[in-house]
């Protein structure tokens, strides 16, 4: 998936009203949003009616591994847009019309059912100055911020750029979630009662795209559906970590 690579723009102007009401029933089934989410990402419901939940598992928290059993009034869980809405605002989504800053908002792509206390560590962050403290969601998450900021246009910064590459990079084959997906969250092996493998070592960082290309993809498969491959070593959005035999040509 094909991003912009820009620099951050100013905060001026932010408050989280100019993303319009909270948890707007955007897609008109009756439900709020945030009961939306909870129905899909909480196992064991326990429902009040057709829209509200009571009582749910969230097993595994995406953020940290742990299980949590949310209730009425708890405090435990939380609504985490996935791209903050302030560091959209910082992207690209200040120039946007109200109504697209309503649907980005309570779009269920960009929305999970999260731990509380990570959530709130984590605050507006990117993927450069944040990541889930448990790592087996580490791939699924940043390609999900990925296929958020294709589908609204916003644009990633250099170093965000790199931290997401970076990631992505020990997940080759990881594709972007589809609108509405619930999150996928791999077991680490110890949980299954299995030996946990050797770690593996930190992947060297990402060779700089060419100066003043601002063309990115994710992986091969998106460069295939942009029509870009393969790429020349010179040419915008190639990359060595692309080109895995180094013969200066990505995505043969």
């Amino acid at each position: 998936m094909l991003l912009d690579v820009k620099g951050r723009a100013p905060k001026t102007g932010y408050t989280r009203a100019q993303f319009g009401q909270a948890w707007f029933d955007t897609d008109r089934n009756g439900c709020d949003t945030r009961n939306d989410i909870l129905r899909r990402d909480l196992q064991e419901r326990e429902m009040a009616n057709a829209c509200k939940v009571l009582a749910g598992t969230l097993a595994p928290d995406p953020f940290t591994g742990a299980s949590i059993r949310f209730g009425e009034g708890s405090t435990q869980v939380d609504i985490d847009h996935v791209v903050a809405l302030s560091d959209a605002w910082q992207k690209g989504a200040a120039s946007w019309p109200g109504e697209k800053r309503l649907a980005f908002a309570n779009d269920p792509l960009n929305l999970l059912a999260v731990d509380s206390s990570a959530n709130r560590a984590k605050s507006d962050g990117d993927t450069a100055t944040w990541l889930p403290p448990y790592k087996p969601f580490r791939c699924s998450y940043v390609a999900r911020q990925v296929a958020v900021k294709g589908k609204y246009g916003l644009w990633v910064t250099s170093a965000e750029r790199d931290a997401m590459t970076r990631v992505l990079a020990t997940c080759p084959t990881m594709a972007t979630p589809g609108p509405g997906s619930a999150p996928t969250v791999a077991v680490a092996p110890e949980a299954a009662g299995q030996p946990a493998p050797a770690p593996a070592p930190e992947p060297a960082p990402a060779q700089p795209e060419p100066t003043g290309s601002s063309v990115y993809y994710a992986n091969c498969t998106a460069a295939r559906a942009a029509g870009a491959a393969p790429i020349m070593r010179g040419e915008p959005g190639y990359a060595s970590r692309l080109d895995r035999d180094g013969d200066g040509v990505a995505c043969e």
